[in-house]
């Protein structure tokens, strides 16, 4: 028997994770996440796909996070027609983020339009519509943690859980054959111990081969309490000056982690009584399954909620959907604490607070995610004097805060002590980082001698 894992995406880069293995009798394609870029290669790399679609026996999805789940609907328009392997949580998350990327693709292509017509330019269509993305969720089927699993006739998985996000999963397949019997281990995405709301990564013993993300493969984190103690700092610092806190967040996970540290910091009264708003539909809609996903949440926090005290829901806290009270917002000069969408200040309800409250001293903008290049996120963490917001220019004069412990992904560290638990591992392969990443723990793997590799797109290895 041969056994092949086929990178299509996520080496060498954080986006558009998605692995092919195949066996002489079936292929199993674990994760089909959206690449990013501008809008042609946008387009062209999530449509181009280097394998027959309508081959695969089954998907697994590892979580719900977009660059992990995001092209599945091409796929089914494109000729998938296997069944979609997640956890419950990660099946619900899913149809919340495939239908919001399908419908910033439509407003997009929309915009786009307008100005090809005036142009005389060929009109674009999306890669998916949200009616498409709705349809595609149909295709999904649950797994719980630990569940044996037969996905084709020589594959077996079974999912532990991630730490990275609510139902967030390792993968391991076990592919069987007369001659050997290999065991995969599938880590992309990572967490970390000791973050709120959800455990700590499960660590899959006896592993022969793992594939395993380096997004922070060569830095170490803070503390997670760290976060919490900065949180507090910034806060108060920015009250005593009468001003706002304006938190651009991502709506899965990093929202509900920041309000749960809120929470930590009204309750043991190391803020004042402030107003505090989650302005973000998607987020407002997230935070509701995390309610309703209890199961996956940890012990502590399943119990705070179960007596009514839990992270999501206290009397400062008012989620809004509607646009009449995002607005109002920027006229309310109270000192208040305001989280928004998009994590990276793109698109999103957050380029409104920035517009109207980015040129005041008092207010201070707190980052508490990665900023990608060529972003208006990145551009305020380096704190460039004049930004460009809905074609306008405006004075950075805000003081700028950045609390990276908030991170959930493994650090070089934490990825190295979970692949000291997964041995006897015949080979690592690095995916799901940077090439300075993937390097780094390449060389901090190679001093315990262990045997990595770091793959680039579309290379096949074969594993026995």
């Amino acid at each position: 028997m041969s056994v092949r894992i086929k990178f299509l995406g996520g080496a060498r880069t954080v986006t558009g994770s998605s692995h092919l293995v195949s066996t002489d009798k079936s292929q199993v394609l674990l994760d089909g996440g959206l690449f990013q870029g501008h809008r042609d290669e946008f387009y062209r790399l999530n449509s181009t796909l280097n394998y027959n679609p309508h081959k695969i026996d089954a998907l697994v999805l590892s979580h719900a996070h977009i660059d992990h789940c995001g092209n599945i609907p091409t796929l089914l328009k494109k000729g998938l027609r296997s069944k979609i392997y997640t956890t419950a949580a990660t099946k619900d998350l899913s149809r919340l983020m495939l239908e919001d990327s399908g419908k910033i693709q439509e407003e997009d292509v929309r915009y786009l339009n307008k100005i090809n017509r005036k142009l005389g330019l060929p009109l674009r269509k999306p890669l998916y519509t949200k009616k498409e993305a709705s349809a595609a969720t149909k295709r999904f089927r649950s797994l719980s943690y630990g569940q044996r699993f037969c996905l084709a006739k020589d594959v077996f998985v079974t999912l532990y859980g991630a730490g990275h996000i609510l139902g967030s999963a390792i993968i391991v397949l076990e592919i069987k054959d007369k001659r050997r019997d290999i065991r995969l281990g599938y880590a992309v995405d990572l967490g970390r111990n000791d973050l709120p709301l959800i455990d700590d990564p499960v660590i899959p013993r006896n592993l022969d081969y793992l594939m395993l993300e380096t997004t922070y493969g060569n830095r170490l984190h803070a503390p997670i309490a760290e976060a919490k103690v900065k949180l507090k700092e910034v806060i108060n610092r920015t009250i005593e000056r009468k001003g706002k806190v304006l938190i651009p967040s991502f709506t899965l996970e990093r929202t509900q982690e920041v309000t749960y540290f809120l929470n930590e910091l009204l309750k043991q009264k190391e803020i004042p009584a402030i107003p505090i708003y989650v302005d973000s539909p998607l987020a407002t809609d997230i935070t509701e399954l995390f309610k309703y996903h209890l199961d996956y949440l940890d012990s502590q926090t399943r119990q705070e909620v179960n007596e009514g005290r839990g992270p999501f829901e206290f009397l400062n806290l008012t989620y809004i959907r509607n646009q009449e009270q995002s607005k109002r917002l920027n006229n309310d000069k109270r000192p208040m604490i305001i989280i928004a969408g998009s994590g990276m200040c793109e698109s999103g309800r957050i380029l409104h607070h920035l517009k109207n409250n980015i040129e005041d001293s008092r207010n201070t903008v707190l980052v508490v995610g990665y900023m990608a290049q060529d972003t208006l996120g990145r551009r305020i963490v380096e704190r460039v004097p004049v930004v460009r917001i809905f074609g306008i220019e405006y004075e950075l004069n805000a003081e700028v805060a950045i609390i990276n412990a908030f991170s959930g992904h493994a650090d070089k560290n934490e990825l190295c002590d979970f692949v000291s638990g997964c041995l006897p591992l015949e080979k690592i392969f690095l995916v799901h980082g940077e090439l300075e990443q993937a390097q780094g723990l390449f060389d901090a793997l190679s001093q315990k001698g262990l045997s990595a590799y770091i793959p680039s797109r579309d290379e096949e290895v074969l594993l026995n």
